[in-house]
């Protein structure tokens, strides 16, 4: 069964030999570009090397499928304004395409860029040695769409304009390219095109020309890749133990379906306090008491915090059809999916604290519905663990559970350096 999701890395991509750059005057070639080593957690790995600047994407693992697989990305840019080609190149995006009439402007930004220009000549885009490096195809019709097949061409990389864009299209051109050795580039005017470009089918293509004049849309897109790129590493998670279970009366609880199906040992980070949040497991496990739904956590009352992308976290009665939250297993593997519905009912709820063993003092809590299938993760013990969950109804002084631990003062879901009290 195919990944469900995509998981994505800022890298690079190497030019092909027949563009291995020579000097020349009117070019200023990018010799460098930022890689983030896949097992570097500290994201810090930085290489030397000329290359046209890219994005690589890794499948993540979901139900089914977890193995890990590789394609790079890459983005072009199209632009007109020296605003968005400057902050384009600050967020490691070197590549600018401009028409054959724009040599200057193109002559102009080298002087104060970095940049590797290539230029829209004839149905082809050509670097500035009027080398090919790409075809240029404008898709107007479902027939012309029907008749674009990778040829065998020079040109490596093929670049496509749906005059006519739409979702389908897309996913045409991602499964007309499949096995091909070329890279697809398809012209974006906007980040949500640049998303369904990149993810149609599941892989998605090869790369996209980003089509604007708005930096807006420029810090959009690379958030976008920030939020996607977050999700390979490994959270690190912390094994505690219970210290008090207890009967807490009713209060209005969350249950968060997601329009993913989560696997056995994945749930969603969920704490009354920002800073430990439990791992709360979804509803996939089989029970005597109710069918398995593996799209639902029943995360906790509308108080607690629950993590989300980008390093943040919010309250679970924020969350919303639409919104993204972090999926994680014992492992600390993480992955994004987005919320299909909430639902907020009135449910008898349990308190449970834990403390880590090396800390005494601090007590980490959490508020659960009081019902047998609302379970904490359990952790791993060497390479297998001997059970996936713990019920809260069968949870026990002394039980171990895995949190994340982390800074406790937020403002507005954003961690901030300065002194909180909570209890």
């Amino acid at each position: 069964m195919a990944s469900l999701c995509s998981v994505w890395s800022i890298g690079v991509s190497n030019l092909p030999p027949s563009l291995t750059p020579k000097p020349v005057k009117r070019c200023r070639w990018v010799l460098s570009a930022v890689l983030i080593n896949a097992n570097d957690n500290s994201n810090k790995g930085i290489q030397s090397q000329t290359n046209i600047s890219g994005i690589t994407m890794r499948t993540s693992p979901t139900s089914g499928n977890y193995e890990q697989q590789s394609k790079s990305k890459r983005v072009w840019v199209w632009t007109e304004s020296k605003q968005v080609m400057t902050t384009a190149v600050e967020r490691g995006w070197n590549t600018f395409i401009f028409s054959s009439s724009n040599r200057a402007l193109a002559s102009d930004w080298s002087s104060i860029a970095l940049i590797y220009p290539l230029f829209l000549e004839d149905g082809e885009i050509l670097d500035c040695e009027n080398r090919k490096v790409a075809t240029f195809s404008e898709i107007a019709s479902p027939q012309q769409l029907q008749e674009l097949h990778p040829v065998d061409e020079l040109a490596e990389n093929v670049v496509i304009s749906l005059l006519d864009w739409q979702v389908i299209p897309a996913e045409n051109i991602v499964a007309s390219f499949q096995g091909s050795q070329k890279t697809v580039f398809a012209i974006s005017k906007s980040p949500s095109e640049a998303q369904i470009f990149l993810e149609a089918l599941e892989q998605g293509l090869g790369g996209i020309v980003f089509k604007v004049d708005d930096v807006g849309a420029v810090l959009e897109l690379q958030d976008y890749f920030d939020r996607r790129n977050e999700v390979r590493n490994l959270l690190s998670l912390t094994k505690a133990t219970v210290t008090q279970v207890q009967i807490a009366g009713m209060g209005d609880r969350v249950c968060v379906d997601l329009c993913s199906l989560m696997r056995p040992g994945e749930g969603l980070l969920v704490g009354s306090f920002a800073r430990g949040l439990f791992l709360v497991h979804s509803e996939c496990l089989e029970s005597n008491y109710i069918a398995s739904r593996p799209f639902r956590v029943n995360a906790g009352p509308v108080h607690a915090y629950v993590a989300v992308p980008g390093g943040k976290t919010c309250y679970l009665s924020e969350l919303q059809a639409g919104k993204e939250v972090l999926l994680v297993d014992q492992n600390g593997l993480q992955r994004t999916a987005v919320v299909g519905r909430v639902k907020i009912e009135t449910r008898p709820l349990i308190l449970v604290e834990a403390m880590k063993d090396s800390d005494c003092e601090t007590v980490y809590s959490i508020l659960l519905q009081n019902a047998e299938t609302v379970g904490l993760v359990c952790p791993i013990l060497g390479n297998e663990s001997t059970k996936t969950a713990i019920p809260v109804t069968s949870l026990n002084v002394g039980d171990e559970i895995m949190l994340i631990v982390q800074g406790g003062a937020r403002h507005t879901g954003i961690e901030i350096q300065e002194f909180i009290l909570e209890k």
